[in-house]
């Protein structure tokens, strides 16, 4: 019994022993901690209040919970600064709060020195700029200049955002109010990623971007801090007018890079690069002389450009919207979005060029122009339109002809054609001439009777006597009406007999409204001229009396012009 008791007593003492060298072990280890260093320990309770940290000690370091930014599990391994070997009833001293200050200070001091992104919130506006939350009771300021790459509008709107900083000044103290620049760190993010860009995307690949902006010519496209331009023409293969109905200001889309300019810096992008031009295929949907539906989608002075389908666009030029109708601008004729059937004229699928006519659709009214308006044709029309040579006359829809002033009397010189229709005046004419190649029909009005020069010409041949009415009296001679309104000129040199010579004071015997016997020495039917004579009238009546007194007698003596006169003195006597 008392060999047992001995062998327990032997046992007892070496596991004393082992325990006394455990905890010299361990005492001798404490003792190279010095306090203020940061150690780990290991979670090994959690209750409402506090989480209990082993940290190798002979009791566990207790540590308010709201020391916590996240509740760690037992078992979980964290950090915490060794605040003092002996506290208040023996247990160690332990503070995880002191820890994440201690750690979180040396980290801004590293990135500093390497210029390294630190991560911080916006979380008040003061004076001049921001004051920045670095976590853990640590502070920056952040100047306005300095916030964003662009002038900030609303200091209001950061409040909030967590981003990354460069630290400009590094500031120590219980609060480290250091000097933080957003702008610099987003400035060296964007330099990366455009590196990047330039690197490695090529033509033909995919980017994602997002629509920033809009210009007349096209949407600039953020492709990660630096812009790419999605030009107007490569939206879409058809016709764009505004960007606006391609793409909206925020939309997140994806675009084929069509050119990179490494010099200038300087990318090209396309949405409509996602399908095949539609010109490729254009010789297999499309021939010469097809007719096709299309839509106006723009409207110029010389003509109208038709969309066909989306990437196929046409001219139909201003000569080629109608047969009859005289264009002063396509707007007269079509609208932009009207849909119209048109021909195709000719196209270059090099050049991606159509050219298109819509009169073509319908047929030509001049082919058939002189079945519907034969020469010598009379009708009634309104002028339609004056000019200083005659005036226009509308015959059907599209069709004028043309009535010169000339053509409106046989004897009168129409100078105004006003003074004989206006716009509107419906008036009786005739069809006289007839161009289809030309596009012209001229009318008559003096057509519809006869020709009075002609009459003129039948009643009074060259060499006859005509009687007519003084109308005016000039320094060259004298007019005489006839007949209707032809006038005829008896020059001066006429007006006198044969032996008398012609003065000034011959013009004085006539006036205005005196009868006047004349012979017709010519006439000229085509150009309305009639010339008369008083000095051959009173010739021809000479000669008639002296006829008279000739006999056909073959042996008698010859009878002159004194011999009539000396007869005609004894005739007085008797």
């Amino acid at each position: 019994m008392a060999t047992d008791n001995s062998v327990e007593k032997n046992d007892v003492d070496k596991t004393n022993e082992m325990q006394n060298l455990l905890q010299e072990e361990y005492l001798k280890s404490l003792d190279e901690i010095e306090e203020g260093q940061v150690v780990s320990g290991v979670v090994v309770q959690i209750n409402t209040e506090y989480v209990f940290v082993d940290v190798g000690y002979k009791s566990e370091g207790r540590i308010p919970i709201t020391e916590f930014t996240e509740i760690p599990s037992v078992g979980e391994t964290v950090s915490v600064v060794f605040v003092s070997k002996e506290g208040r009833g023996g247990q160690v001293v332990v503070s995880k709060k002191k820890a994440d200050l201690k750690i979180r200070t040396e980290n801004l001091r590293e990135s500093y020195e390497k210029q390294e992104p630190v991560e911080g919130t916006f979380s008040k506006v003061i004076k001049g700029g921001f004051e920045i939350d670095l976590m853990y009771d640590l502070s920056g300021f952040c100047p306005l200049s300095k916030a964003d790459l662009y002038r900030v509008e609303n200091p209001e709107d950061y409040i909030g955002i967590k981003d990354y900083f460069i630290i400009d000044k590094l500031h120590t103290g219980m609060r480290m109010k250091s000097v933080l620049s957003r702008r610099a760190y987003l400035e060296k993010a964007i330099s990366e990623r455009k590196e990047k860009f330039f690197t490695t995307v090529q033509v033909g690949d995919t980017v994602e971007g997002t629509v920033k902006s809009f210009t007349s010519f096209g949407a600039f496209v953020d492709l990660g801090g630096f812009d790419g331009l999605l030009h107007i023409n490569d939206m879409s293969w058809g016709h764009v007018t505004r960007p606006k109905d391609f793409v909206k200001k925020g939309d997140k889309i994806d675009l084929k890079v069509i050119h990179i300019d490494q010099e200038t810096q300087k990318i090209n992008l396309s949405l409509k690069h996602f399908t095949e031009d539609p010109w490729l295929s254009f010789e297999q949907r499309y021939q010469l002389d097809d007719v096709v539906n299309g839509t106006v989608t723009k409207i110029t002075d010389f003509g109208v450009f038709i969309e066909l389908e989306e990437g196929i666009e046409g001219l139909a030029h201003i000569s080629e919207l109608s047969w009859v109708k005289r264009v002063s601008h396509p707007k007269e004729i079509v609208s932009i979005g009207d849909k119209v059937d048109t021909k195709i004229l000719g196209y270059d699928t090099g050049e991606k060029k159509i050219s298109l006519g819509l009169k073509q659709v319908a047929d030509n009214p001049w082919d058939t122009i002189e079945d519907r308006f034969p020469i010598g044709k009379r009708m009634s029309a309104e002028v339609v339109k004056i000019t200083n040579a005659g005036a226009f006359l509308n015959l059907e829809e599209g069709i004028d002809g043309f009535l010169h002033s000339d053509d409106i009397s046989w004897t009168k010189k129409i100078k105004n054609i006003k003074s004989f229709c206006n716009e509107g005046d419906t008036i009786e004419v005739i069809v006289t001439r007839i161009e289809p190649e030309n596009r012209r029909i001229r009318l008559g009005v003096k057509q519809l009777e006869g020709n009075p020069w002609h009459t003129l010409k039948d009643s009074y041949p060259k060499g006859s006597v005509i009687t007519g009415e003084v109308t005016s009296v000039t320094e060259f001679g004298v007019f005489v009406k006839v007949i209707a309104d032809i006038e005829g000129l008896i020059a001066k040199y006429n007006l006198v007999g044969p032996d008398e010579e012609f003065d000034d004071s011959v013009l004085a015997r006539f006036k205005p409204g005196d009868k006047v016997t004349a012979l017709v020495i010519d006439m000229n039917v085509n150009a309305q001229k009639l010339s008369l004579s008083i000095k051959d009238y009173f010739k021809k009546t000479q000669q008639k009396e002296i006829s008279k007194y000739i006999h056909d007698d073959e042996s008698a003596d010859t009878f002159t012009f004194a011999d009539l006169m000396k007869e005609k003195d004894r005739d007085g006597d008797k």
